[in-house]
């Protein structure tokens, strides 16, 4: 059984880190570079940087920004944000990025997933989707959450996996910055309905809360955010947690 990974999401907006709750009412946490360092020597397994505003202000991602981060970590690192083209993932990776993060731009054009899976490998194309309950099923969204496309968000997963996306960001709108936990089923749909790992995001306020999106969801990784960034927890605290409920993490001083 692969380790589950614990990954800190750095949310940038004007070259700080910020928090919202469902992507509005947002505040500013602190530095990207800071934080990123301070995550790395915590032991999380990722990184994750979204450029939440790039896509809404149709702009490209911030390059030197990807690049002093990267510079100041040892693990592996995603950027998302403004990716809209081969171009621009190059440019992304050529930054240090080891994956790039593509939501509004896939589903614009879906071809983007094949193409960059083809000239960069799968294990560097990860389908961000944006999804909100609607009716009975969930959408997915683009523009940062702005936008409801209408697309069926579990069937859009199953085909960005056809399409050669290697892994799965899913960000519950719902839940986004609630603390109030994940959203589990949605996780446990998407994660049933492909064979790519699924990265769970959106409402992490307590340890339980990532024990049962692992157990119940049957997520991959779970994103963390709000519980890390404002001192609620360390990594450390998570991971210890996980490994005492039976969860295989991936911290070696814990074996």
């Amino acid at each position: 059984m692969l380790a589950k990974r614990i990954i800190p999401c750095l949310d940038v907006k004007a070259g700080k880190v910020v928090k919202g709750v469902k992507f509005q009412d947002i505040r500013e946490v602190g530095d990207p570079v800071e934080l990123a360092r301070k995550y790395n020597s915590e032991g999380a397994d990722e990184l994750c940087f979204l450029d939440i505003m790039a896509s809404y202000e149709s702009r490209r991602t911030m390059v030197d920004l990807v690049r002093e981060v990267s510079k100041s970590v040892f693990i592996p690192f995603s950027v998302g944000g403004g990716i809209n083209s081969i171009e621009d993932i190059r440019e992304v990776l050529l930054a240090g990025a080891d994956k790039v993060s593509i939501c509004t731009a896939a589903l614009r054009n879906p071809d983007l997933i094949r193409e960059a899976s083809e000239i960069f490998g799968s294990q560097s194309v990860v389908l961000s989707i944006d999804a909100r309950r609607v009716g009975s099923k969930w959408h997915a969204f683009s523009h940062g959450g702005r936008y409801d496309t209408g697309k069926d968000a579990v069937k859009w997963a199953v085909e960005g996996e056809r399409l050669g996306a290697g892994e799965i960001l899913l960000n519950s709108i719902d839940s986004d910055g609630t603390e109030a936990g994940y959203d589990i089923e949605l996780t446990k749909a998407v994660s049933e309905s492909v064979g790519i790992p699924v990265i769970a995001s959106g409402g992490a306020g307590t340890l339980q809360q990532i024990y049962e999106v692992f157990e119940k969801g049957h997520a991959d990784a779970a994103l963390v955010a709000s519980m890390v960034h404002f001192g609620k927890f360390t990594i450390e605290e998570i991971k210890s947690f996980l490994k005492e409920k039976g969860v295989n993490v991936r911290w070696s001083y814990l074996q």
